[in-house]
């Protein structure tokens, strides 16, 4: 299958889970408060075929781009009959209760994907069990200033005698904000030596989970070179001429083994210019790339080159119940806290209206992560969209869930209802708004396409 034709139906599939979810989590709650449902719907538009039971036409639609629940008297724009089965006649309480289902819907979604996964197929890397060699040390880095260097292989770190990656992660986080004693093994000019010093491991993740990155030691995630996996249309990597398939011998000179590496690199370089040596369909290559500022993907600024590597290798674990539910927690809290200062960068002007992705760029993230190997990629992503689906659906915006909720909760506060006129023309102003919103976030999506990157200056 092409990968058009691939993208746009796994972004189909994907999407139309995540917003059924969401709806069914108003649906539920609502049979629960005894408010009539009149429509659940698997799809928008015309009504292909269905059933009735109850009060509710269960039916499926023919455009398969989520679905939709209909309430009786939920449209405020509709007036009141006084019939206790409508939306409006139950208590505002009950009200915002079924306007959270939905968002709530979402997030349970994303962390029982993730649970799941961690319990059934969790994709560990493999550097994480084999020696700590060091990929890249970033100058005026902690580890720099300790006298750490590129290549090192640690053979002690604090207590730990010729430790793993992963013990270097634990002993790290244990003994974050002290100085740590460490020897590492050095290759100069075809001779080994034995190098100590001391390493003070400063924690700057600001309520999250201490990193070793922070403090920079940037762990060699495989022995061989980058494999270029995709190729993000309109960023320096596309305009250069870097290719899917291709294998990054060096940046610089400087051989680097993942993404976190030739990420710091970029950073340490400021913007410079980079020049990457390649070997395609092995034949040398040479290409010189300008770096541009943009956003990482993880909501944190940084010059980047617009590829996406091959994952490194990898094992599968299978993790007990407990151990699942609090990677799924910390993975969920950790994706959010970065969309909500994603939004808040947008807000405050921070950060560029052009870097949101829609239809299309979902299209393509979805076909790559499905034809990526093993679950991670589409199962992170499916966690990732819903969690983005619950979010976006709490903004005070009219239409959306938290623009409801927060009408109700002036409306509790003022203990009496709101003008109808007012509210009908807030809808009617906000639903203007989304859909400019969207044909803009559209429009972004198609203008990054390599055929109009290339009339851009």
């Amino acid at each position: 299958m092409p990968f058009a034709l691939t993208a746009i139906f796994s972004m189909l599939v994907v999407l139309g889970i995540m917003v059924l979810v969401h709806e069914f989590g108003h649906f539920a709650v609502a049979k629960f408060f005894r408010v009539r449902v009149e429509v659940f719907s698997i799809g928008f538009g015309t009504r292909l075929f269905g059933f009735r039971r109850g009060d509710t036409d269960y039916r499926l639609s023919l455009l398969p781009l989520g679905g939709y629940v209909k309430m009786a008297g939920e449209n405020p724009t509709e007036e009141r009959t006084g019939d206790p089965g409508e939306f409006a006649s139950h208590p505002r309480w009950q009200r915002v209760l079924i306007g959270l289902a939905g968002p709530v819907a979402n997030f349970i979604l994303a962390f029982a994907l993730m649970t799941g996964y961690y319990m059934m197929h969790n994709e560990v890397e493999q550097y994480l069990y084999g020696p700590a060699v060091v990929d890249l040390v970033p100058v005026n880095s902690a580890a720099a200033h300790a006298g750490l260097q590129s290549g090192d292989r640690i053979i002690k770190f604090d207590k730990d005698v010729n430790p793993t990656w992963e013990k270097v992660r634990i002993r790290a986080a244990l003994d974050a904000n002290s100085s740590v004693p460490f020897t590492v093994e050095r290759n100069t000019n075809s001779q080994t030596t034995q190098v100590s010093g001391s390493l003070f491991l400063v924690d700057s993740s600001k309520g999250q989970d201490f990193e070793i990155e922070n403090i920079g030691l940037i762990p060699r995630y495989q022995s061989g070179p980058l494999k270029v996996q995709g190729i993000e249309p309109g960023f320096p990597a596309d305009k250069a001429g870097l290719k899917s398939g291709d294998l990054i011998n060096s940046i610089n000179g400087q051989a680097l083994h993942s993404v976190a590496a030739v990420m710091a690199f970029l950073q340490q370089q400021n913007g410079q210019p980079v020049t990457l040596n390649v070997d395609r369909n092995g034949q040398p290559e040479t290409l010189r790339i300008q770096p541009t500022w943009a956003d990482n993907g993880e909501g944190q600024m940084g010059y980047r080159l617009g590829f996406k590597a091959e994952l490194p290798p990898f094992r599968v674990e299978q993790l007990p119940l407990p151990q699942a539910i609090r990677r799924s927690v910390v993975f969920n809290l950790h994706n959010a806290g970065y969309i909500v200062d994603v939004l808040h960068r947008l807000f405050t002007r921070r950060s560029q209206v052009q870097q949101l992705m829609g239809p299309v760029g979902m299209a393509r993230y979805t076909g790559e992560a499905v034809t990526m190997p093993g679950w991670q990629p589409i199962i992170t992503l499916m966690a990732l969209i819903s969690i983005n689906l619950g979010i976006f659906n709490l903004l005070p915006i009219p239409i959306l869930d938290g623009g409801m909720i927060l009408l109700l909760m002036i409306e509790g506060t003022i203990r009496r209802d709101l003008n109808q006129q007012f509210k009908e023309r807030v809808y009617q102003v906000a639903f203007v708004v989304l859909v400019l919103f969207a044909v803009f976030v559209m429009f972004n999506d198609v203008s990054k396409f390599a055929i109009f990157s290339k009339l851009k200056p």
